[in-house]
């Protein structure tokens, strides 16, 4: 009776204790729950009002007031306490710039290269000797800092040659800093409309072209999740010294989505008609604005100042896919391939297409791009391989013809022997 007593008890004691561990599991669950909500959940920084936008070497521009992402977890906090981690590198892989560094690096931010929405930008010169540009968050920003998360949580995943590289970010002082690769030949806008800059010539404008053909292709079948640009314009596409492209602003960026009652946002004379129409932005939309990139590159008129109506105009004295070269930029003074000319022309306007269905892929643009600066290639090769191959003919006849008069010459004498 007493063992039955005893097992009865060393029972109950067991039973006690993994309820005892249960519910201190089950507590720790709980707090930590709290613990992360409350992190996720802190109070955004207050929105401010939206600056002018301008051609700038890192330009930004927003139209309307809807915040570019929509998640619960976009305070500020999330990702300036909870994501960084130490060394100064956060846990997207992007490094953390202490205020101080880029401060010293700036003159104390007196070398001002360009302004925009965003705010002003920044030449830096690193101590490591390296050289970036850090753009700052104006403090009467309206969407900088919606736009300043976005683009730490975009850049921090894309990688594209054709991208332009966020290498860092800060956040001290009431301060917050966007560091980028330094692009020395500043944006495409500047070399289209500064008449300091030297004209840009057509093969350039094709490369160009590609370049940001190519960016765009990454972000809407590489990346993963899909993302969609949301502002392509001449003044948010940055060239190195090697004159190449590169994308930059994502500040507006985001994946397909249907939203009836967000405010239009981007920039006017890019933007999709579709969308203004139907508040629904797709790839489609970017394909939009690359078309218009592509009659602008061609005409080296700003959207903003007739170039649509200029298009139409053009596009009804042209007979397929010939015709265009009413359209071109005067400043190329006739230095271009009419083939060429014709084929991107016609490539830009099924790009402007009002059905979004019927317009390119990207891919396609890419492919079609790829074709002209392949063909043009082959042609300058062929060109050089017939002028060689004359060159030879010419060299290799004067030697022949004098041999054999040599060996004529010394026959006749043999023979007078």
């Amino acid at each position: 009776m007493s063992g039955e007593s005893s097992g009865l008890i060393i029972g109950i004691s067991i039973g006690v204790m993994i309820g005892v561990l249960l519910a201190i599991l089950a507590f720790l669950c709980v707090w930590y729950h709290r613990i992360g909500a409350s992190s996720s959940g802190a109070a955004s920084i207050p929105i401010r009002e939206n600056g002018v936008d301008s051609c700038t070497i890192l330009s930004d521009s927003t139209l309307g007031s809807e915040s570019p992402t929509k998640s619960g977890r976009n305070g500020m906090s999330f990702w300036l306490d909870g994501f960084k981690k130490s060394n100064g590198v956060s846990m997207s892989g992007i490094l953390v710039y202490p205020y101080k560094d880029l401060q010293k690096a700036t003159g104390n931010f007196t070398t001002l290269i360009g302004e925009g929405a965003f705010g002003p930008v920044y030449k830096a010169q690193m101590s490591t000797g390296e050289t970036l540009a850090v753009k700052v968050l104006a403090m009467d920003s309206k969407q900088g800092e919606k736009e300043f998360q976005t683009e730490v949580m975009l850049l921090g995943r894309l990688h594209h040659r054709n991208l332009v590289n966020l290498v860092g970010y800060c956040a001290e002082k009431g301060q917050h800093m966007l560091i980028y690769v330094y692009m020395s030949k500043g944006s495409l806008a500047f070399h289209l409309y500064n008449e300091s800059y030297e004209p840009l010539d057509w093969d350039v404008r094709v490369h160009i072209a590609l370049d940001v053909a190519r960016g765009l292709e990454y972000l809407h079948d590489g990346a993963v999740p899909p993302v969609i640009h949301r502002d392509i314009k001449s003044s948010n596409i940055l060239l190195d010294h090697s004159m190449r492209a590169r994308v930059s602003d994502f500040g507006l960026s985001r994946e397909e989505m249907v939203d009836k009652h967000a405010a239009i946002r981007g920039t006017f004379g890019y933007l999709d008609p579709e969308y203004i129409s139907t508040r629904t932005f797709t790839k489609k939309s970017d394909v939009y604005s690359f078309g218009v990139l592509l009659f602008e590159l061609i005409a080296g008129r700003n959207p903003q100042q007739g170039l649509m109506e200029y298009i139409e105009l053009a596009a009804m004295n042209t007979e397929g896919k010939l015709g265009w070269e009413e359209l071109v930029d005067a400043c190329l003074d006739g230095n271009f391939d009419v083939q060429e000319l014709n084929e991107v022309a016609a490539l830009a306007y099924k790009c402007i297409g009002r059905s979004p269905r019927k317009r390119p892929s990207m891919r396609d643009i890419v492919q079609v791009l790829s074709r002209v600066v392949k063909s043009r290639h082959n042609k300058k090769h062929h060109k050089k391989s017939l002028s060689a191959t004359t060159d030879e003919v010419s060299i290799d006849m004067t030697p022949v013809s004098e041999h054999r008069r040599e060996e004529s010459t010394e026959s006749s004498d043999t023979y007078q022997v």
